[in-house]
């Protein structure tokens, strides 16, 4: 239990920064939404799943493997070093291609009118992609504060930067102080460069954060190991392989939607609009689950070479933790989705459908990924290539037959069932072939009631009339079904502090 107490309250550092940092970000999507149209919001989204993508190559699966290596080589400060000089160097030279290459590569992404969005986004991923190194050093060497707070600063100058160009800019441009922000802003092309500005914010904050980071660049004991590199890249390729195809599942709706309607753009970019501002209700989810993942993967690795502690019982805690708090989160969204649908503009409104479906397929993901410790930690992470792309095979295929099948306008729910059914279906599979190689006593009865009181609360809450006057009443309702969850919680598991003065209250 100590161990879990551990992950928890790394969890809850990292988790701070997470939520905080992504509500934050949360808040300019009605800044996005309400300035922008569907169809220019669709073209943000689909670079931001492009961006995605060249991420995940450009770390090509370091990160873990330096956790992986840090743990098992007598001089991790040379594990680090290794890494850094390694993902540096790969950025650099894709800093050089994407400049040589960005006409043509505009074109395959079918915005040839969008260049410098491109090379905008380009830059800004190569410096977070080295950038991803210094954080990972700063996990390992349990350090939850600074990363939490440089991620914090990093969210607090994008959204500072976003008003200052999307909403004060025009404002001084037109008036007699147009000269303080005309030689920049004139000269990009004032309002009409649109959600370029987007953009712009974004690399900025991007280098304010690597300036925050220097202290771990500058101070380390330069040491490359060739020999070392070759071996955390065979550890790592699969990782790639798996991170490329999950994160093109991830993203798979925003980036093939228009590839199937060519010859429809503005309709095919607003239906990822629509389909990318109410993903954004169901983040919560997402927040919840990367949080877990930045205290987790040292939490496994570390407890991997540790004694004492029953570990097997670790890991089993941290899955039943982790789907409990999954379905409360679950209930909180949609038990106040009237009130949270708010954060979009009512033109965005026709894609609510998405939410419950998007948080779903974000918890089976979430409860995948607790179940992959078994090829990271028995050095199969090939297991891990495999599932990913049978993930992305399915979704893939769903979506190419669900998307059209629906069609305009609302093509986008394929998207989302897609991802359901996939994220489903390698969960499944992953807990079967991982009872071979590293079986674990996992409490899949206990979680499944959990889900069933879950799933009666939420119908109770749904028979509520979300309209009229009498709305009070059903948030009051909601709101103490969603503390009887609670405390059904705490009375039956061991959370620490909380079903203590549970108990404590009951026997009063």
């Amino acid at each position: 239990m100590a161990g879990i107490k551990s992950l928890a309250k790394d969890t809850a550092i990292y988790g701070l920064s997470s939520i905080v940092g992504r509500f934050l970000n949360w808040c300019l999507v009605p800044l996005y939404t309400y300035v922008f149209p569907e169809q220019e919001y669709g073209i943000v989204s689909y670079l931001y799943s492009f961006t995605a993508v060249a991420l995940v190559i450009l770390n090509y699966g370091m990160e873990t493997g330096f956790f992986r290596y840090a743990n098992r080589e007598p001089d991790p400060e040379k594990v680090y070093s290794t890494s850094l000089i390694s993902v540096g160097t790969t950025s650099l030279i894709f800093m050089v291609l994407l400049t040589l290459l960005i006409t043509p590569l505009s074109h395959v992404m079918l915005l040839p009118d969008h260049r410098l969005y491109i090379w905008l986004l380009g830059i800004t991923v190569a410096v977070d992609a080295f950038s991803n190194l210094p954080f990972a050093y700063l996990r390992y060497k349990k350090r939850p504060v600074r990363f939490a707070t440089i991620k914090c600063v990093n969210v607090a100058v994008n959204i500072l930067l976003n008003i200052f160009f999307i909403l004060v800019c025009p404002g001084l441009s037109a008036g007699a102080a147009g000269w303080t922000v005309n030689w920049f802003y004139a000269a990009m092309g004032g309002a009409g460069f649109g959600i370029g500005w987007i953009f712009v914010a974004n690399i900025i904050s991007t280098l304010v954060v690597l300036m925050m980071l220097l202290p771990q660049v500058v101070h380390v004991k330069w040491n490359f190991d060739a020999s070392l590199l070759r071996r955390m890249l065979h550890y790592s390729w699969p990782l790639l392989i798996l991170g490329i195809a999950g994160i093109l599942s991830q993203n798979m709706g925003q980036l093939i939607i228009p590839y199937l309607f060519e010859g429809h753009e503005n309709e095919a970019h607003a239906m990822v609009g629509v389909y990318s501002a109410n993903m954004k209700i169901a983040l919560v989810m997402v927040m919840f689950t990367q949080a877990f993942r930045y205290a987790y993967e040292p939490f496994i690795f570390s407890r991997a070479k540790s004694a004492g502690e029953d570990k097997g019982q670790a890991y089993c805690d941290a899955m039943k933790f982790f789907v409990i708090f999954g379905f409360l989160i679950f209930l909180g969204v949609m038990f106040y989705l009237p009130v949270l649908r708010r954060f979009i503009s009512p033109a965005y409104w026709s894609g609510l459908q998405v939410v419950p479906v998007m948080m779903l397929a974000e918890l089976c993901f979430g409860v995948f990924f607790n179940l992959s410790l078994w090829y990271k930690l028995t050095d199969r992470t090939e297991w891990g290539m495999y599932f990913s792309l049978g993930v992305f095979a399915m979704m893939l295929l769903l979506n190419l037959w669900l998307v059209p099948l629906i069609g305009i306008p609302e093509g986008y729910m394929g998207s989302a069932w897609a991802a359901l059914i996939s994220y489903g279906a390698i969960m499944v599979l992953s807990w079967y072939v991982g009872k071979k190689y590293y079986p674990l006593p996992y409490q899949w009865g206990r979680m499944f009631l959990y889900g069933i009181v879950a799933a009666a609360m939420l119908g109770l809450g749904m028979l509520l009339p979300e309209e009229g006057g009498m709305l009070w009443l059903t948030y009051l309702v909601r709101t103490l079904l969603l503390v009887i969850y609670i405390c059904i919680l705490a009375w039956k598991e061991p959370i620490p502090a909380l079903s203590s003065r549970l108990h404590k209250l009951l026997k009063k």
